[in-house]
């Protein structure tokens, strides 16, 4: 099964030339750091910037570059700063192509839970609602199990909705999944990973069909 690396490598390849791209708090902020070189990608943060750059190396580190998680990041040439509500009004304005965030469960039918367990502390919901409420095309990388084995893709969430019906596709340490009206349709599995495997660990309706490929990461 993939790693937290392998997860942002293969959802990497869903970013397209051009896209303006927000990425969420864990896995999500890896994904900066495997955008090809050559392909001209904006990325926005919430907290006011366009044109972040992948992680700094270790002593190159700016503690005024943050990014909405509070890490450290750094900038692109034409990169531009200003304040959070221009932020969140392209986000509200749709200006944003793709949004990539982590969950802690999904339904079949694309709802998202992402922001809040009941009776533990959180800092507050950030910027998540009205990213799924905006973004033209969702996609979530999360863990396909919780740490007692148990499936996050689901029939119906059991944690407090973040968005509604908006998710489109999930990549997950087992596989890549669309969401589709009829359920979680599964499109690759992770090297050494089998169709059985990950039918296991979905609680929500699975639709196979035909072969399913292995995921191309590198």
């Amino acid at each position: 099964m993939l790693d937290k690396t392998g997860i942002a490598k293969r959802i990497a390849k869903e970013i397209k030339e051009g896209y303006y791209v927000n990425l969420g708090i864990g896995i999500p902020t890896l994904v900066a750091n495997y955008i090809p070189k050559n392909m001209s990608v904006v990325l926005q943060s919430e907290n006011g910037l366009l044109g972040m750059g992948p992680f700094p190396f270790e002593g190159e580190e700016n503690p005024d570059l943050i990014n909405a998680g509070k890490q450290t990041i750094t900038t692109v040439d034409g990169s531009a700063f200003f304040d959070s509500a221009m932020s969140f009004g392209m986000i509200r304005a749709r200006k944003v192509d793709l949004t990539i965030l982590g969950a802690m469960e999904v339904s079949e039918n694309g709802d998202i839970a992402n922001w809040k367990i009941p009776g533990k502390m959180v800092k507050g919901m950030g910027g998540a609602m009205d990213l799924v409420a905006s973004a033209k095309n969702i996609i979530v990388a999360m863990q396909h199990v919780n740490k007692e084995g148990e499936s996050k893709l689901l029939t119906q969430c059991s944690l407090p909705l973040t968005g509604v019906s908006c998710v489109k596709k999930i990549v997950t340490e087992l596989a890549v999944l669309d969401v589709t009206p009829q359920g979680f349709l599964l499109l690759e599995r992770a090297p050494g990973i089998s169709v059985e495997q990950i039918k296991n660990s979905t609680q929500g309706h699975l639709i196979i069909e035909g072969d399913i490929p292995e995921m191309a990461i590198d």
